[in-house]
């Protein structure tokens, strides 16, 4: 399916879901966009912080090669979760991940429509990419591909489990050189 314009699904999800919180008086508290084409291992994420420049970075972003095949629904139900995790945020002020104002709303959007349903977790196809890295968390066993070896990485269900959202050591992936052919990458866990 191709790519629609992100803008006009916000405000309507804003409108439905969020009471227009999201863009008190018509303004946007969010930028909302589609990626360059380098988002492939997650549907969508939020993120807040500072440029490079010092200006605020406010932002929900849709991974292009993921959703780009997929149905409306799957565009609608990432950028409403991804609306969500902005709301706990910007309206709420609250810094929780899928802790349990995210899941309240989450829960009564799903109620309120059947058009889509947001979830913590999607299970959307993933392109098949060789992986160069593969990820393990040392606490629960689960492994996940990388492309490149990152620093800092921590295992979210072990840091949601145990450490109430928040990074810890404990949870840090370990990186392994991956498989060399296609076939093995079958047996990689990807969460």
């Amino acid at each position: 399916m191709p790519l629609e314009p992100l803008l006009p699904l916000f405000h309507r999800l804003d409108r439905e879901h969020f009471d227009r919180a999201l863009s008190p008086g018509g303004r946007s508290l969010v930028a909302v966009r589609w990626s360059d084409g380098r988002l492939t291992r997650t549907a969508g994420l939020y993120r807040r912080g500072r440029q490079g420049d010092g200006s605020e970075l406010c932002e929900i972003v849709l991974s292009r090669p993921l959703l780009e095949p997929l149905p409306r629904q799957a565009t609608l139900s990432t950028l409403c979760h991804e609306m969500i995790h902005a709301w706990v945020d910007r309206v709420l002020g609250e810094r929780e991940v899928h802790g349990p104002r995210f899941r309240e709303r989450m829960e009564a959007i799903n109620r309120a429509q059947g058009e889509f349903e947001v979830s913590v977790r999607h299970r959307f196809p993933l392109p098949r990419q060789t992986a160069r890295w593969i990820a393990r968390c040392p606490r629960c066993g689960r492994s996940a591909p990388y492309r490149r070896r990152r620093r800092g990485l921590a295992c979210r269900l072990c840091c949601e489990r145990f450490h109430g959202g928040r990074w810890d050591a404990s949870c840090e992936l370990l990186f392994e050189p991956g498989p060399i052919d296609a076939e093995a990458m079958d047996s990689v866990v990807i969460d």
